[in-house]
């Protein structure tokens, strides 16, 4: 059994630092729905990574390829899953939130003859200090081994805790963010459906901290701020101002109000309305309190976030599975791209590749094509047929820049060496052939010829 839990666990890893993902062939396709649907009650989120067997004996089929989530450090820190998975046969590095609360038990001290075993529950969709730490490894690991990483974000937070503070959750809240910042794949953040990202946990999975390989989508059905809208209602939105909107909206209100307004009142009839109208903010109360609770929500919704530019897009969860694998392996094409690139000249940044891609893609289909850009399915396989075609345009064009940028280099060295031209010359025909020899030589010769002819008119005038 270890021997074969290892040989799954390398399946997922590629050869070498520097080689292609192993792409395993799968049964399960890519253009299926996803069955299994979360819900805002507590749920096993195994299920929705891998799908579960229905008491029936049917299978409904989760996000990853059927049988392919493998777990890791399940007994440690059990609020947060991790593991790995492939998707369409590309493997990926996957953290998940439980939703259900776990029990901590935390043994008795040895040398302590007076200590007893304790048992703490752990609320779900909560950072620990141990589920921080595990997620930081997770990502660390996963990063080591060259995986994409892909976050299911459903954390309302972290714990905040005396005991939680002593066991420094801020320090291993601040690791995932390190950990994240130095990550060197493709990453996708997803807010899954009935799923929120609130607080602290926003903060550390925000896709500014790593720009060129985080993306943050989520689902029509999540919800995402800083609090909750309880929370904001509780500061932005108190009895005065719900008050003042009953006294707006409320026709009862708005009719004692006008006879409140009335001039000649009698004491007794004022006191009257005053006291009706306080009955009436008291029972309509509960009514608008939850009116303003359901209006700070909507700031929440995916609309809302897509709005503010936080996430890259909305998605539906029975069809994000297609979505995201042709997402990722475009994202994959692109990342090679970036790093043949940065191999050949340093100075291209992820944005700077991301530019000249699209400009290629532009100049070498025609008009009608152009809005296909926006279509991760149709420019993955055009990036992988170019990749893959030694003479295709793509790769003229990598050799125009790699040699561009060799003459660069050169210049370069002769500028800041001038006194050394000549030997340097000397050395780089020692590693010609004959007919570069001789290309090398007629190349010299005409230059030699073209400067003459260039002296000779300044030499004239100089005469004259």
């Amino acid at each position: 059994y270890g021997v074969a839990s290892m040989l799954k666990w390398l399946s997922y890893v590629p050869k070498t630092r520097s080689s292609p993902l192993p792409v395993m062939p799968t049964a399960d396709p890519i253009h299926r729905n996803i069955e299994f649907m979360p819900t805002k009650t507590p749920y096993d989120p195994r299920f929705m990574l891998a799908g579960r067997t229905k008491p029936g004996g049917s299978f409904e089929s989760g996000f990853f390829d059927r049988d392919s989530f493998c777990e890791t450090l399940q007994p440690w820190a059990q609020t947060v899953v991790c593991g790995r998975a492939r998707l369409g046969g590309l493997p990926l590095g996957v953290i998940a939130v439980e939703t259900r609360s776990v029990e901590l038990t935390e043994p008795a001290d040895p040398a302590n003859p007076t200590s007893e075993t304790k048992t703490v529950s752990q609320a779900g969709q909560v950072w620990y200090p141990d589920s921080a730490f595990k997620t930081a490894q997770a990502i660390r690991d996963f990063d080591r081994e060259g995986l994409p990483l892909f976050i299911f974000a459903n954390w309302r937070g972290f714990s905040g805790g005396m005991r939680d503070m002593f066991d420094e959750v801020l320090k291993f809240g601040a690791l995932i963010v390190d950990a994240l910042r130095a990550y060197h794949q493709p990453c996708f953040v997803y807010i899954p459906p009935k799923g929120e990202l609130r607080g602290g946990a926003w903060v550390v999975l925000d896709p500014t901290i790593n720009p060129d390989a985080m993306e943050m989508y989520a689902d029509n059905e999540s919800r995402g701020g800083v609090l909750e809208p309880e929370g904001i209602v509780a500061i932005k939105y108190r009895v005065g101002d719900l008050k003042k909107s009953m006294h707006r909206l409320d026709p009862v209100c708005i009719q004692l109000l006008e006879g409140l307004a009335k001039k000649g009142l009698a004491q007794s009839e004022k006191a009257s309305l005053e006291s009706k109208l306080s009955e009436r903010e008291q029972s309509v109360s509960p009514l608008y309190q939850q009116i303003a609770v359901k209006f700070a929500d909507l700031h929440d919704t995916a609309g809302r976030m897509l709005e503010k530019n936080v996430i890259h897009r909305a998605l539906d969860w029975k069809t994000s599975r297609t979505f995201f694998y042709f997402r990722l392996r475009r994202r994959l094409e692109e990342f090679a791209l970036w790093r043949n690139l940065q191999a050949k000249d340093s100075s291209y940044t992820h944005q700077k590749t991301i530019n000249l891609l699209h400009r290629w893609f532009l100049e070498e289909c025609s008009e009608s094509k152009a809005h296909l850009w926006a279509n991760n399915e149709f420019v993955a396989n055009w990036l992988k047929k170019h990749m893959a075609d030694g003479n295709s345009i793509l790769q003229q064009k990598l050799r125009r820049i790699e040699r561009d940028s060799i003459s660069a280099e050169v210049s370069r060295i002769l500028q800041e060496n001038s006194g050394m031209a000549l030997e340097l010359a000397m050395v780089v025909a020692e590693h010609l052939s004959p007919t570069q020899i001789t290309r090398l030589s007629q190349t010299l010769t005409t230059l030699s010829t073209e400067r003459r002819h260039r002296r000779r008119p300044s030499q004239s005038s100089t005469d004259s």
